[in-house]
């Protein structure tokens, strides 16, 4: 679908924005990833979500941009479940530069604070 293209906007503060986008990438090695990249003053921070046992990413059962363990998903094109991974990628200090991530490791903290905002 070509909206899932799409580069958005991010506005955190007066003093950060980000653009950020959802792809999914086919690997020839091993499963499925979704990849949340986030750019900001011309740094590219990807967040990757491979899927494999007990995560799970769009491979025909899930829709774009959903990552899901058995207990919690999340939709990486809604703008709140990315200013959750901005937040947590930002207080784990993992923003100072580009990087490839595993997205999966800020999952939980994100899931966590999206339950708890109801």
């Amino acid at each position: 679908m070509r909206g899932d293209r799409r580069t958005r906007r991010l506005v955190v503060d007066a003093t950060a924005t980000y653009l950020w986008s959802v792809r999914h990438r086919h690997g020839t090695d091993g499963p499925c990833a979704e990849v949340l990249t986030l750019r900001r003053d011309g740094r590219a921070t990807r967040l990757v979500f491979q899927g494999g046992e007990g995560r799970f990413v769009p491979d025909g059962f899930l829709h774009s941009g959903q990552v899901a363990v058995a207990d919690a998903a999340l939709n990486l094109h809604e703008p709140g479940v990315v200013r959750g991974f901005v937040d947590e990628a930002a207080r784990r200090g993992l923003l100072d530069g580009s990087a490839e991530l595993d997205g999966w490791e800020l999952f939980s903290a994100v899931a966590a604070a999206r339950a708890a905002d109801g």
